[in-house]
């Protein structure tokens, strides 16, 4: 299984980001290899908007089944179910954790965005 985590660095010891369309960076997990592929996001950082729909396509494209974040919108919630992509928020601190976390079952997949768009 694939998962991408949002976070603020390039490696595993990084903090999460809070924000999933305008996260400095994806981390892609293969959970079955442990294998990690760094996705830069800049091209989003500082769009007008649209930034968690692109972002959804880019995680989208990597073959992404699960998405670790702080935080999601409407509409970036609305992009990832219809993707295929199931949801986990509130995910906080480092990613190692965050990834340990996830394989130990400790996270519950979000029924719904928990922020307004363009957060």
């Amino acid at each position: 299984m694939k998962v991408a985590i949002t976070s603020k660095g390039s490696d595993l010891n990084s903090e999460v980001d809070p924000r999933f369309g305008r996260a400095q960076y994806f981390l892609l997990v293969d959970s079955g290899s442990g294998e990690v592929t760094v996705v830069d996001n800049q091209q989003n950082l500082n769009a007008a908007g649209g930034a968690g729909i692109q972002s959804t396509e880019t995680v989208a494209r990597h073959g992404v089944e699960v998405l670790l974040t702080g935080h999601c919108g409407p509409n970036a919630f609305r992009a990832l179910q219809a993707a295929g992509v199931k949801v986990v928020i509130g995910v906080e601190g480092i990613i190692q954790d965050a990834i340990d976390k996830f394989n130990n079952g400790e996270y519950a997949f979000a029924q719904s965005a928990d922020v307004e768009g363009h957060w």
